[in-house]
């Protein structure tokens, strides 16, 4: 079988709710605790390419954050990964990466898609 992981946060209800999902369906993922353990920019990218979404797409816009450091859905690809890969808790979780593909479990059934 196919690796699957996904990029966790056990605070957040919809990173639970994704992750019991996959488990209720037989599914053990390798969790990756994305906030202890980040993604670098190089990850971050081939996860938005095995999405096929821009870099907006999983980035946290009403964390506080993301004003505070001026970003907006106008600058360039790699800045806004560049944001996520050094500031994790901007990415939006959780992200789920089966092998050439990977989902946003938002909601979490939307990552089902990948089985």
């Amino acid at each position: 079988m196919t690796e699957v992981v996904i990029w966790h946060n056990p605070h957040c209800s919809t990173s639970r709710k994704t992750l019991e999902l996959l488990r209720d369906r037989g599914i053990a993922p390798i969790v990756r605790l994305y906030l202890e353990d980040a993604p670098d920019a190089e990850a971050i990218a081939a996860v938005l390419r095995a999405m096929d979404r821009p870099a907006g797409a999983i980035l946290r816009w009403k964390e506080p954050l993301a004003a505070e450091l001026g970003l907006q859905p106008d600058l360039p690809e790699q800045a806004l990964i560049a944001a996520m890969a050094t500031h994790p808790r901007l990415i939006e979780r959780p992200v789920v990466i089966r092998g050439e593909r990977a989902a946003l479990g938002r909601p979490p059934e939307a990552v089902l898609a990948l089985f």
